[in-house]
């Protein structure tokens, strides 16, 4: 068989967003692949329909929509030559567009002066629509062009500086975002009219629309949030608070034919990562009344760097919700029943990334990574149970290559059952001893599982062992499993080598003395954190890791909260604060312990990587070297924590590239006799 070869992944296409229309008979998703020729990458809609496939847009920069009605859908774009001179001019606004999916060109709907977020259809030519603001501006929306001109201007002059007075000030992915806010506003097609409904340092989170009453919940803050929202009733054109602070964290609500739902949680046993209960909410009180007190997660959280957009984790047919679960190491689909009982509905080994189902029949839609091959679309009928493959979109691109099939491996470390698997170098010859590289996944509430990542294949297909596994902390065993605060760097680590051990004495033809160990995110954690308690690695790979939780509490963009939490500090108790737990977060950071570490590494990072910021991989690096240490960072520019999945295809590039010389140079990939 040929080898997967490093720049493969340009060939290969996401979905993403399958939504049906109203009627059920047919759904809309988007294909997206990588761009090499600019750098970039190209979306396109897509239509589902009596089992056939149809590409409905062509220009490549459509990566989101709605259905307006059972024909007709409306996506955001710059298309005319007079909304690209607005775009230079940094004017904000969002133009909508309208493409019947039976044919025709897409035709300018309405455009609204703000950056559009989501669209809620509330009834007629009625839209609730989310946007994002500056408090500084909040009626910006209200300005004429003179006006909206020189706020623009002012912006252009004053882009050398920021002014920050507010924490978080700045997100993964988003930048700066002091003093932004994402408003609520009441738009009517028809007639134009636009009316902001939030006050200007009030920031939405969730919105549900019951019959034609919508209740969203948010918080206003000056300085910080609070992480409890608020709960607001929009009936009619009346507005009121029913809670000023609900008493779960954050939070998702959710129209239930009549009823309204949240999923939240007080995170008071588990913390802030504590998988959601699902509540009743009072539509006339705000009271909240408990419907099932859930311990796994409703999402999918199995990993890949083959993806790109996303969809909806929970989705409403009747008086049910459909979920995605993680279990163990796959995501399935599963069913809430009214009174609160759960049912499994897809529970295929894989990943269900997301996924739609008809309102009016009983199909469900959904994107997977099933046997190991990259996403493509498939039906299941709720009746039959039957799941059927539907699109091909990937086929070509594995098509003669090497895939090396997840072997799995479950071991006892510490008391509990650890799962996880192995992969097989191409042309695996038993007479040979090889390499192996141990991947530790992100999070760490994430897991791995037996699905395609390019990353691993590639190392596979260059004659390395690749090893990974589902430490205590990761996601898919319930709260108990992943809540490992107070604990990183002690239990988890255990977890690892334990697992590494058993995949040694099961597979001889590893060789001990070419081990090699990376990750990203909490991974860069836990890489900086083992070659410090360990000499067994030969190489090592940090990427948008963290090395000091003292310097990164205040520089991560959820750091004064996660973080803190992670470290066993309830930020949300007694005031936690760094200043009073120093000695703490010391402890617990990686570089107390660089005088230890004499494994070669690799540091990957992004300047603007704001969940771990570049400072993190330099305080390593500079230790490392002043110890002599051989060490080197690839820095990328302008690129931020999801870099491995959503970086531009040329730096992407870079970090592979950066990543298989190092293990080839300290490991040295293939056999040896």
């Amino acid at each position: 068989m040929d080898q997967l070869q490093l720049k493969d992944f340009l060939r290969y296409r996401f979905l993403s967003s399958p939504k049906f229309a109203p009627g059920g008979a047919r759904a809309a998703f988007v294909v997206t692949s990588c761009r090499e020729e600019d750098n970039s990458y190209a979306s396109f809609l897509w239509l589902w329909e009596d089992g056939r496939l149809r590409q409905l847009t062509g220009l490549g920069k459509e990566s989101q929509f709605i259905w307006e009605d059972d024909m007709h859908l409306l996506f955001p774009a710059v298309r005319s030559k007079e909304e690209q001179k607005r775009q230079e001019a940094k004017e904000e606004f969002t133009s909508f567009y309208r493409l019947c999916v039976s044919g025709g060109e897409a035709l300018p709907a309405f455009t609204l002066p703000f950056s559009v977020s989501q669209l809620h259809h509330i009834s007629g030519s009625r839209y609730l629509v989310e946007g994002v603001i500056d408090a500084a501006n909040p009626d910006y929306y209200r300005m004429d062009p003179e006006g909206r001109e020189k706020v623009a201007k002012a912006h252009q002059e004053n882009q050398d500086y920021e002014v920050l007075d507010e924490i978080p000030f700045w997100f993964n992915g988003q930048g700066f975002l002091c003093k932004k806010r994402t408003a609520l506003f009441d738009y009517d097609v028809e007639t134009g009219a636009l009316r902001r409904l939030t006050a200007p340092l009030f920031s939405l989170d969730s919105l549900a629309i019951v019959g034609q009453t919508a209740y969203f919940l948010g918080e206003e803050y000056r300085t910080k949030p609070t992480g409890h929202d608020s709960l607001w009733k929009l009936e009619g054109s009346e507005l009121r608070c029913l809670s000023a602070q609900l008493p779960v964290q954050g939070g998702q609500l959710l129209s239930v034919g009549e009823r309204l739902l949240l999923l939240g949680s007080e995170g008071l046993r588990h913390g802030l990562n504590e998988n959601d209960f699902v509540y009743t909410v009072d539509t006339e009180t705000g009271a909240l009344s408990l419907l099932r007190a859930e311990e796994e997660n409703m999402y999918s959280s199995v990993g890949s760097d083959c993806r790109y957009g996303g969809g909806e984790p929970c989705q409403v047919r009747g008086e049910d919700v459909f979920h995605l679960t993680t279990r163990w190491g796959d995501s399935h689909l599963y069913r809430l029943s009214p009174d609160g009982s759960s049912h499994p509905v897809i529970t295929e080994h894989g990943s269900i990334d997301c996924f739609a189902v008809s309102p009016e029949t009983d199909t469900v839609l959904l994107v997977a990574m099933y046997d190991c091959k990259l996403q493509e679309l498939y039906t299941y009928n709720l009746t039959s149970r039957q799941l059927n493959q539907v699109s091909h979109f990937n086929d070509a691109c594995l098509a003669g290559k090497y895939v090396a099939e997840p072997q799995p491996l479950r071991l006892e470390s510490c008391g509990l059952e650890i799962e996880g698997w192995i992969l097989m170098p191409k042309d695996f010859d038993p007479a040979g001893t090889y390499p192996a590289i141990l991947d530790i996944h992100g999070g760490p509430k994430t897991v791995y599982g037996p699905v395609f990542y390019h990353e691993m294949q590639l190392w596979a297909n260059r004659g390395y062992f690749v090893l990974f596994c589902n430490p205590m902390g990761s996601d898919g065993r319930g709260n108990r499993f992943a809540d490992i605060r107070g604990r990183f760097g002690s239990i988890d680590y255990d977890d690892f080598m334990r697992f590494l051990d058993g995949v040694l004495a099961r597979f001889r033809d590893i060789d001990p003395e070419r081990l090699g160990v990376g990750g990203g995110s909490y991974g860069g954690f836990m890489t900086n954190w083992i070659i410090g308690h360990t000499g067994r690695f030969k190489a090592a790979c940090a990427m948008r890791s963290i090395s000091n939780f003292v310097s990164s509490i205040a520089t991560c963009d959820k750091g004064y909260l996660f973080l803190l939490e992670h470290m066993g500090v309830r930020p949300w108790e007694n005031g936690g604060n760094m200043w009073d737990n120093s000695e703490i977060l010391w402890e617990k950071s990686p570089l107390k312990y660089v005088k230890n570490v004499t494994t070669p590494t690799l540091f990957i990072h992004s300047n603007t990587d704001f969940r771990c910021y570049m400072d993190e991989a330099l305080q390593m690096f500079v230790s490392l070297r002043q110890m002599g240490v051989p060490s080197k960072v690839v820095l990328i520019h302008n690129e931020g924590h999801e870099l491995n999945r959503g970086g531009r295809p040329a730096n992407r590039i870079i970090r592979l590239n950066a990543l298989c010389e190092w293990f080839d140079k300290y490991l040295g990939g293939g056999p040896q006799e």
